[in-house]
């Protein structure tokens, strides 16, 4: 018999991941490499592992992400609001008004929210977004 899978979508910036969980011992595979060797900073690893270490399930699940567009950090945002909401899909049988539900636990720690920040978009006769020609005045 197959093995329960969850799986959610997270985004940040221009990055989309597609977060599958399944039990297991707590690997991270991004893009069919290991989360530490694929992103050059621990402090982005650290950061997409926020749910699990708020919900205490490090060694509980094996995650695997394909993750798309943007740069790391973006990545890595995505990769955390997927995790949280692939933790909401595995903990909706239980009662939610519990203190100690993932709901309220993620919620409380802000990991639920889709950060809506996105480059804004260039306008014409500006250099950038907001960013006009250096006046001169002869």
């Amino acid at each position: 018999m197959a093995k329960q899978t969850w799986t959610a979508t997270g985004r940040r910036k221009r990055s989309s991941a597609c977060v599958r969980l399944t039990g297991g011992t707590g690997n991270i595979t991004v893009n069919g490499v290991d989360a530490n060797e694929y992103f050059p900073n621990q402090i982005l690893v650290m950061d997409l592992k926020q749910p699990l270490m708020a919900t205490d399930n490090e060694n509980r699940f094996d995650i695997e992400v394909t993750v798309r567009g943007g740069g790391y950090s973006g990545q890595a945002g995505a990769i955390r609001l997927g995790i949280a909401r692939a933790l909401l899909k595995f903990d909706s049988n239980t009662d939610q008004s519990r203190e100690d539900s993932y709901r309220k636990v993620l919620k409380s720690n802000g990991l639920l929210t889709r950060d809506a920040r996105v480059k804004e978009r260039k306008k014409y006769g500006l250099k950038k977004a907001r960013r006009a020609p250096q006046f001169s005045k002869r």
